[in-house]
């Protein structure tokens, strides 16, 4: 403001010079608060932008990272000696670059081979130069990938019937097989169809109507539904198994994710839970759980917390979500933090404080970094990754630990609580006992990715099929989800998996059930997984 027009204002400024340092205070205060508001307001943007628009990758540029840590780089990247390859090209910091891999793949053995021969015609079977005929002396053969479409195809279930001679007596009938849905339409292996393309695959139900079309047969949305409904009560008892393998692990990994559920009568959905329950090595098995809301007497019920003889009371790695709180304590489970919860709040606040929140995400870098070299000594060396882990965190993590926690204390009193980078000291802060109890034990991982990315096939069919129809629908997807999620933990085709168990859960004796979950599971006969076509 212009001299001429401080002296036409018509504020009265006062005289004495303590009121006006006052009045000045008063201002930079006020100022303050209002950058600290537009920079969270910013700050909020930023994130709806990134995450409607943007990539949600997490990386960082390594050597961003380094200016913040550059004395303890070097240290930590000697926890496992290797050899680099002498003529493995480099990049600018000095380390190997992979070779990206070139050239198209042999096609699989296993495929069938369907050959196809060019014969020169016979008369071009006479060199023109010589005269001679032309002999064959070798062949020339290059391979090419065709596709044949499924199909549809109707099975005739004919049960023969006697009687005796003569037309005197009773008639006896053949018995049929037990079918997953009696007097139902559809066989095992249509049911294990539509269930991986919607729960696996995420193609929902009214883009299958079209595929089926297609193939000669209107299938309603509505009939499949209710396939769905009735196979997953065929087979709950096998997720009910899992879940009761799960409560003997000593570690269980826990995240949940919204899904709508629609309302009738109102032409609205309301947000209801899946929750993720991830077993470890000794009961590896995922079971998915679905609550109409957020409230905590769900998992409090999946882990039988209200029961004193059958309750809980291994290690939960979950996020801070406080209803966990009173699951804690003795004589009752204990909580494990997650570092990538943790991560992930510090890089959410880079762009609003980048010198704190760089150094964090540093320190964090080098404690990941302390879990590969763990995981990559333990293949090299063939030694018990637990064993490994608990050495390597001993030796190094701990320290690492120690500054992220000073750097935390110090930065704690000069942050806003509110502000994004004061949000996430505090959250870390917060559960610092937890996110440091993973030095304690090898068998702790450092975060909870696991569950995280197992239920990324959730979040991506929730986009396509929008909600669920009903709580009965939801309960359906979680067990059906479950299913296909384990057997693709062990490696298996889902598909093959359920069209052998659907086809023989019926005459399954239930003390012996254990034989048809993903980690005992051998199927009755090589699947047909190639049918060669008629030449």
């Amino acid at each position: 403001m212009s001299t001429e027009a401080l002296a036409t204002s018509t504020i009265d400024l006062p005289r004495d010079l303590a009121t006006c340092h006052a009045i000045i205070q008063s201002q930079e205060a006020t100022i303050h608060e209002q950058q600290s508001h537009i920079g969270c307001l910013e700050h909020r943007l930023a994130q709806f932008v990134r995450h409607r628009f943007g990539r949600r990758s997490e990386k960082m540029d390594a050597g961003q990272l380094r200016l913040f840590t550059a004395e303890d780089q070097q240290p930590q990247s000697t926890v496992v000696d290797e050899a680099p390859d002498a003529a493995a090209p480099r990049t600018g910091d000095g380390k190997a670059r992979r070779k990206r891999g070139g050239g198209r793949k042999p096609l699989p053995a296993e495929l069938p081979r369907v050959p196809v021969v060019y014969e020169l015609p016979e008369d071009q079977l006479v060199c023109p130069h010589s005269g001679k005929p032309l002999v064959k002396i070798g062949q020339d053969v290059s391979e090419q990938l065709e596709f044949i479409p499924s199909s549809l195809f109707v099975i005739r279930h004919i049960r023969c019937k006697y009687a005796p001679e003569g037309g005197d007596g009773p008639v006896y009938i053949a018995d049929k097989p037990r079918q997953p849905i009696e007097k139902g339409l559809p066989g095992p292996g249509l049911l294990a169809q539509v269930a991986v393309s919607k729960y696996g695959d995420h193609i929902p139900l009214h883009r299958l109507e079209r595929i089926f079309k297609r193939h000669g047969m209107e299938l309603a949305r509505s009939t499949t539904c209710r396939w769905m409904g009735a196979l997953s009560q065929l087979l709950r008892p096998l997720t009910d198994r899992m879940r009761d393998r799960i409560l003997q692990s000593k570690v269980i990994q826990t995240d949940d994710t919204p899904i709508p559920t629609q309302v009738r009568g109102r032409g609205s959905t309301r947000t209801s839970r899946l929750w993720i329950y991830r077993g470890d090595g000794r009961a590896p098995f995922t079971v998915l759980d679905y609550t109409a809301d957020r409230s905590r007497a769900g998992p409090a019920r999946w882990l039988n917390v209200e029961d004193e003889q059958r309750r809980y009371r291994g290690y939960l790695q979950a996020d801070a979500y406080s209803a966990y709180d009173a699951f804690f304590g003795e004589d009752r489970m204990t909580e494990v933090g997650c570092w990538a919860h943790a991560r992930r709040k510090f890089h959410d606040a880079r762009m609003t404080c980048p010198g704190v929140a760089h150094q964090v995400l540093a320190c964090i870098g080098q404690l990941y970094e302390v879990e590969r070299q763990a995981k990559q000594r333990a293949e090299q060396m063939s030694e018990p990754l637990t064993q490994v882990r608990l050495e390597l965190r001993t030796q190094h993590s701990r320290a690492i630990l120690e500054k992220i926690k000073s750097l935390l204390e110090s930065e704690s009193i000069r942050q806003l609580p509110r502000s994004p980078i004061g949000e996430a000291i505090g959250y870390a802060r917060g559960n610092w006992p937890a996110l440091c109890r993973y030095l304690d034990d090898g068998d702790l991982e450092i975060d909870n990715n696991a569950a995280e990315r197992e239920l990324r096939g959730v979040a991506i069919g929730r986009k396509n099929y929008l909600f669920v129809g009903s709580d009965n629908g939801g309960h359906t997807a979680a067990t059906l989800y479950s299913l296909i999620t384990s057997a693709t933990r062990h490696g298996h085709d889902p598909y093959h998996y359920l069209l052998d168990v659907i086809d023989r859960i019926s005459d399954h004796p239930a003390n012996q059930l254990d034989d048809l979950l993903p980690d005992r599971w051998k199927p009755l006969a090589p699947p047909p997984r190639h049918t060669t076509p008629a030449t």
